[in-house]
């Protein structure tokens, strides 16, 4: 990779974010990482002088897509005489880094989810070197220790990384060993990024981490600090108005954090909790290490406590061994508990993991199962938002709607809220009549001006 001849003129640098929130976070930091450096972020590919594609490695053929998207990539290089660098990086970089690296060797970095910290050396090491600059390493120290402060805004809501890795491994996911063990951010880090992120205008943050409610940071009196007690300091940041966290695991659910639910006002009524299968049977080949009611008792503990509490969840569909009367069984606990907003998928082997390795079931039979779980879940979404037709709620407002004169928000249910009004309401909560519930959205009518709610 030759280094750009006028250096010292802003460079364009283009990120393609693939999966979840965290990525979408890995992304946005590093931007941040590379400003200093004079990248400055474009909307396209074309003509930039770097393209990072930040990958997930979750989903079936993760990889096909991120070798789609290279070859695409790789004509772009070519008409700018190779003088476009292209980095991959996350889940796939880290799985696939010597694969990456044989069938795309136009490709200058491959960088895991853990050293992207290292970007400006790793750069400096391209530009020196023909081939790609591989890490994929799992550095002692945190990331996150080594990244300057956040330059540009998130938005109205913003996503704040507190943890990272698993320590679960489920017998069905790559995360183990593409992220790593479990490692918690200090509780100073971690405010101090808040407070940041509220001074460039976020009135809402979610908390994220692969299992973020196992979150045991250095506390700021040097003792390990819980989820619940690190929520408890971010509410003191007067102008953050609402704290939301994902994903959680139920096995991480304790007593402390299900009161702090009715205890704290700025937490949510939302809690996006996978459950993967109502099998008991499943849940053990899955290694999920609880069973479908210790999944009930949450839910109905969460309600007692705060009866406007609503649930999203994770269901994987066709996991080896699952048979007709499993299927049931998940039916049985998505009908019994009902869902807000829920996240499904058929079982796709991932390799290296020890599901991977049992007898898979038939294409067809996960196909038929999943198109009959999708559509119950469907109209429980549909169910939920016409429930609110009537009803007064607290939105969150992010900015203009899709067409002239609307503005857009999110319900305390995460529910995208579209209201008339000529203004601008960015970052403001304002009382909202809901007048309409759709499958995907909310209509409503903003409140006379006195009866705007913070």
């Amino acid at each position: 990779m030759t280094a750009p001849s006028q250096a010292n003129q802003p460079r364009k640098l283009h990120v393609v974010t693939h999966g979840c929130q965290m990525n979408v976070y890995d992304s946005a930091r590093m931007a941040d990482l590379l400003r200093p450096l004079g990248y400055e972020t474009v909307d396209a590919p074309e003509g930039a002088d770097m393209v990072i594609l930040n990958t997930c490695h979750i989903r079936e053929r993760a990889e096909e897509k991120v070798f789609s998207l290279l070859g695409r990539l790789r004509q772009m290089k070519e008409a700018q005489n190779g003088q476009m660098m292209i980095a991959v990086t996350g889940c796939v970089a880290q799985a696939e880094g010597e694969v990456l690296a044989k069938r795309a060797p136009y490709v200058d970095l491959i960088v895991g989810p853990q050293a992207y910290h290292r970007l400006p050396e790793l750069i400096a090491s391209a530009h020196r070197k023909t081939g790609a600059v591989i890490d994929t390493d799992f550095p002692a120290e945190q990331k996150f220790d080594f990244l300057p402060d956040a330059a540009a805004p998130q938005g109205v809501m913003s996503f704040l990384s507190i943890q990272e890795g698993c320590d679960k491994f489920c017998s069905f996911c790559v995360v183990p060993y593409t992220r790593g063990a479990e490692s918690s951010r200090p509780v100073a880090s971690v405010v101090a990024e808040a407070r940041r992120m509220v001074a460039l205008g976020a009135r809402e943050i979610s908390l994220l981490g692969q299992n973020v409610n196992a979150y045991h940071g250095e506390g700021v009196d040097g003792t390990d600090w819980g989820l619940v007690k690190l929520i408890d300091e971010l509410s003191k940041i007067e102008p953050l108005a609402r704290i939301r966290y994902t994903t959680s695991h139920p096995n991480d659910m304790d007593v402390e954090l299900i009161k702090a639910h009715g205890d704290n006002p700025k937490l949510m009524p939302f809690l996006h909790l996978p459950v993967q299968s109502g099998s008991d049977k499943i849940l053990r080949a899955m290694n999920r290490k609880h069973d479908a009611a210790k999944f009930y008792k949450i839910v109905e503990e969460l309600k007692a406590i705060r009866p406007d509490m609503a649930f999203s969840s994770d269901f994987i569909i066709g996991h080896p061994g699952e048979s007709e009367e499993d299927f049931r069984a998940t039916m049985r606990l998505v009908n019994e508990v009902g869902f807000a907003l829920a996240y499904s998928f058929k079982y796709s082997p991932r390799p290296g993991t020890p599901a991977a390795a049992l007898p898979q079931l038939a294409e067809d039979v996960k196909d038929a199962r999943l198109y009959e779980l999708q559509a119950v879940l469907r109209q429980q979404q549909t169910s939920f938002n016409e429930s609110k037709e009537g009803q007064t709620m607290p939105v969150l407002f992010s900015g203009p709607g899709r067409r002239p004169g609307q503005q857009a928000g999110r319900s305390p249910y995460m529910q995208p809220v579209v209201v008339e009004y000529d203004g601008d309401l960015t970052g403001e909560i304002c009382a909202v009549e809901i007048t309409q519930g759709n499958p995907n959205f909310l209509f409503g009518r903003l409140l006379r001006k006195e009866k705007l709610a913070a």
